[in-house]
């Protein structure tokens, strides 16, 4: 199948593969793995969560794939001025470039920014994240693909395996975090919930960074194991504060870094009652340390009053 972008696979933990004498990955097992990562994707960039998977699938062959084993590569992007590693294997012709990611999740990251950055993919984001039909049709009205069966494949693929089931906001849980500032715009800090983990429901903050909620019990010791993290990572994510190593239930605890600049359209706040630096930082997802430049304080440990402007960006 002549495609421009051949697919990737991931290198699934847990699993070996038909490359090195093992069995292959599932269809349903690739959704499994990959859909949280789908969605997330959707919500930060609203390319339906259906099409993502399909491709996946397809270009990947399930994450079976050379290209997805060797190089973490789920999406069959080709080289393209990156910087990074690359490898070399014959698609439409003899010896092409391929992207190589350190992560297969970094190969979704990179899907996303690739559609999101192409003039030629541009017009795909007038269409709803819903409408997964007239993105299967899209993809290879812009060049992704060569195979004039392309759309049918993916949307088959879709529709047997149900992925449109993923695109529903309908389904994903949005909701605020506490109040703790009086805004100039009407814009709300929320959150959308994206999928479980074994004990906690995994959200993204507005400004795109993974977190949960802690429940009676947690720690972060707990937390970071569940999540695969070292314990030093986990603190430094969340800024941590010597003055609060007992969690409470209602944290919140990100489990990806927070960001070093703010997407939100606001620039400045007004401080609706006094806060700590720290309190703000994980309120926002804004790091600590940007919090800190911005506002010109040098006290890490800084009571922020109750009327305050605070900049954001």
């Amino acid at each position: 199948m002549k495609i421009q972008t051949t697919t990737l696979a991931l290198l699934l933990a847990g699993f070996t593969f038909a490359g090195s004498g093992g069995r292959k990955i599932s269809k349903q097992e690739y959704v499994d793995q990959w859909k949280g990562v789908a969605i997330e994707q959707m919500m930060l960039h609203d390319i339906p969560a259906s099409i993502t998977l399909a491709q996946g699938i397809l270009e990947s062959a399930n994450g079976n794939s050379d290209l997805a084993v060797k190089g973490n590569n789920h999406f069959g992007i080709k080289c393209h001025n990156w910087q990074g590693k690359k490898m070399y294997k014959d698609d439409d012709t003899k010896n092409e470039c391929f992207r190589v990611y350190k992560t297969a999740e970094e190969s979704y990251i990179d899907h996303s920014e690739f559609l999101k950055n192409g003039k030629r993919y541009s017009f795909l984001f007038d269409y709803k994240s819903t409408d997964y039909k007239s993105w299967a049709k899209g993809l290879k009205q812009a060049g992704y693909a060569t195979n004039p069966k392309y759309p049918d494949l993916l949307i088959g693929i879709i529709e047997d395996l149900e992925l449109n089931q993923y695109d529903s906001f309908s389904k994903v849980e949005t909701r605020k975090l506490p109040s703790i500032v009086a805004e100039k715009s009407k814009e709300k800090v929320e959150v959308k919930s994206v999928y479980r983990s074994n004990t906690h429901q995994v959200n993204i903050h507005t400004n795109g960074v993974k977190y949960v909620v802690a429940k009676k019990g947690d720690t972060f010791f707990t937390i970071a194991t569940e999540f695969g993290l070292k314990l030093s990572q986990l603190y430094r994510y969340n800024d941590y504060d010597k003055h609060k190593d007992v969690l409470v239930p209602g944290d919140v605890i990100y489990i990806r870094p927070k960001k070093r600049a703010n997407i939100f359209k606001k620039e400045e706040i007004v401080v609706e009652k006094e806060i700590s630096l720290n309190e703000l930082s994980q309120s926002y997802a804004l790091n600590k340390k940007t919090l800190m430049r911005l506002n010109n304080i040098t006290d890490d440990e800084t009571i922020i009053a109750s009327g305050r402007k605070v900049t954001l960006r």
